[in-house]
Parts: C-alpha cells; sequence; structure tokens
C-alpha cells in the first residue's frame, strides 16, 4: 500500500482542507465539511491513480485523520473526483512565481 500524507491547509470550525501527498508529490485534495450529522468530504485525485489506490487513500483518511477530527467512521461520506489538475484560481493576482491566476474585474 502506497505511504500517503496529509498537510492541513485550512481548519475552521465546520470544515478541513487538506494536500494529499504521496512521497513529496501532490496527488490531491482532501475538503472534509461537518454537517449535523454526516461528515461529508470530497477527494479530488490524479487520474493515474487506480481503484486500489483511492481504496487505500480512503482507508487511510479513515485511520489518520478521523481520530483526530473526532469523526465517527460510519459518519463519513466522501465523493471521489478524479482528473487533471488545471490549477489554482483566485481574484487575487498572482506573480509569476506563484502560478497563474484569474483577475476578476
Amino acid at each position: 500500500m502506497p505511504k500517503y500524507n496529509f498537510q492541513r491547509e485550512v481548519r475552521t470550525p465546520f470544515s478541513e482542507c487538506y494536500t494529499v501527498k504521496e512521497e513529496s508529490a501532490i496527488i490531491g485534495r482532501l475538503d472534509v465539511h461537518f454537517a449535523d450529522v454526516d461528515v461529508h468530504a470530497t477527494l479530488t485525485i490524479i487520474e493515474s491513480l487506480t481503484q486500489d489506490d483511492v481504496k487505500d487513500l480512503i482507508s487511510m483518511v479513515e485511520e489518520d485523520l478521523l481520530d483526530a477530527m473526532g469523526i465517527v467512521q460510519q459518519e463519513l461520506v466522501v465523493h471521489v473526483h478524479q482528473g487533471q489538475d488545471l490549477g489554482v484560481y483566485s481574484s487575487r493576482d498572482f506573480n509569476e512565481s506563484n502560478g497563474g491566476g484569474l483577475t476578476l474585474n
């Protein structure tokens, strides 16, 4: 099973966002949203991961993150999206060293 790790980007009272890495390579993003009864997670991953990789990754989310967040396993619903990363867009200007950006008028 590949070794994945999660680096928290943002934490609010109702959500957490993580960069998902395999060794030093970024392979996805995990957004976790806390509702009254259920916890919904959106897992966005690169195209090259297999179904077995996805199962392994979700298992690691259950093993590594749920306890830290205080979530009971049966409360977690994971939505998985797989595709190509097109970049990060923001209303702020980014210089070339920080990547491309979208400027809203």
